[in-house]
């Protein structure tokens, strides 16, 4: 703890400098106010004990200037001339208590333990404020096309409901992100948000997650287990891949979705919650609905309010706002400072096609960032598959048979999600003639 003794008196001055010193604390001391304020400028303190009557400007003054400029540090009025005024002025300055003289000095230790603490849990709080903004800044959902600017509109008009809203967009286009941006715009953003990826449990276990259990409810159940619904209340849950889960859990969901009910497994007794529901998927939904793999009724449920996220192959302007977001992220997480891309570096970037979305532009990026050895990411820092892509884009030009069959693979295994056997089946080849295919024209498997 470092502490700054503020008092006219210079044998008192010493007399607690010494007792502080001797308790192992660093201790500086001045006469004067100005010279306090000086010190506090260049500086850190975590308690200052202050008197009222100085030779300059007196301590009132003082601790308007510390409270004014520096909050977090904590002042101790000390004074022999004892009013309620001042002891009422200090007070409402934010001085953090006031003492007469004489005084017990092991008292005084206790308020500057006290004082001390709170200026721990002050400086702690607001970096975790500050951190907690500066990350929130890195999970915007940001852009410059139409699409993003729509998108983020629809955010806005939404946010401040209590509708349920279903996020759609293929993996990797930032279903998450638009999830936590309504949150955070919402009327319950000072409650919960909690995240289940339904795609990561199995049947009964995403249901003991979601609405808990009771003792002895099965084997292993040793205790009572809250569910996330009751974790979440008065908040939001986020649904991530709710197009996984089985007909048995949609039937279980939807009756919470209707009323807020649910019942724990092995419970008898019906509990409510008042969450507010966020869904997202990279899935078809209306596709499954057809084939009796999603119930019509829940997808209605959910489907109260609809945003779809273009992948980034249909939306190109936003990619080198994208980037520039990204490398102050990525930057920042690895200590690294890439500020930008090569022309020849981002003309690549945004000719790719994107198959995984922004978070593949995030990993390539990650990935440049630990190659670059300057401050701009060059061709060099990409990876292999780029660069190919990029020299077969520029043959293709000619319009070549086997740039055209390329396209056409490329386009028919991205309409079926990479499903081999279901690009094979539309091309009208055997799987084994579609594989010989992408290795001639070196597409990733």
């Amino acid at each position: 703890m470092n502490i700054l003794i503020v008092d006219d008196e210079a044998s008192f001055r010493q007399h607690l400098k010494h007792w502080f010193e001797r308790k192992g604390y660093q201790v500086m001391e001045t006469e004067s106010g100005n010279a306090a304020i000086e010190l506090v400028r260049q500086n850190i303190f975590e308690v200052v004990l202050l008197d009222i009557i100085l030779p300059d400007i007196d301590g009132i003054e003082v601790l308007k200037y510390i409270k004014q400029w520096y909050p977090n540090i904590q002042a101790i009025i000390m004074t022999g001339n004892a009013t309620v005024e001042n002891a009422i002025a200090s007070m409402k300055l934010g001085a953090y208590d006031y003492l007469v003289k004489p005084f017990d000095l092991e008292e005084l230790s206790i308020l500057v333990e006290r004082a001390n603490e709170l200026t721990q849990l002050r400086r702690e709080s607001e970096i975790l404020h500050h951190e907690k903004i500066r990350q929130s800044r890195f999970e915007e959902f940001v852009g410059q096309s139409k699409h993003t600017k729509q998108v983020l509109e629809l955010v806005e008009k939404v946010a401040p409901t209590n509708s349920t809203v279903l996020i759609t967009g293929e993996t990797g286009t930032g279903k998450e992100l638009i999830a936590r941006a309504i949150y955070r715009k919402s009327l319950r953003r000072d409650k919960p948000f909690t995240v289940v990826n339904c795609s990561a449990l199995q049947d009964t276990l995403l249901e003991s997650e979601m609405f808990g259990y009771e003792k002895g409810a099965f084997t292993g159940a040793l205790k009572n287990k809250r569910g996330l619904v009751e974790v979440a209340n008065t908040g939001t849950l986020f649904l991530d891949e709710i197009g996984d889960v089985s007909s048995e859990f949609q039937i279980k969901f939807l009756r919470f979705l209707e009323n807020g009910e649910y019942r724990p497994l092995g419970g008898t007794h019906v509990l409510r919650s008042n969450v507010r529901i966020i869904a997202a998927t990279n899935r078809d939904l209306k596709q499954l609905m057809q084939e009796g793999k999603f119930r019509e009724d829940l997808f209605y449920r959910l489907n109260v309010f609809n945003i779809h996220l273009l992948p980034l192959r249909e939306r190109k302007e936003d990619i080198p706002v994208l980037i520039d977001h990204c490398l102050q992220k990525i930057c920042y997480l690895l200590n690294k400072c890439v500020k930008s891309c090569s022309p020849e570096a981002l003309q690549i970037l945004q000719n790719y096609d994107w198959p995984g979305n922004v978070r593949e532009l995030e990993n390539v990026l990650e990935r440049a960032v630990i190659l670059s050895d300057g401050k701009e990411i060059t061709v060099n820092d990409l990876p292999a598959d780029l660069k190919e892509h990029a020299r077969d884009e520029s043959i293709g030009n000619d319009n070549s048979l086997k740039s055209m069959e390329r396209k056409h693979i490329l386009s028919v295994l991205k309409e079926a999600n990479w499903n081999k056997t279901h690009a094979a089946r539309i091309l009208g080849i055997t799987k084994k003639t579609l594989y010989h295919k992408m290795r001639m024209y070196n597409i990733d498997f």
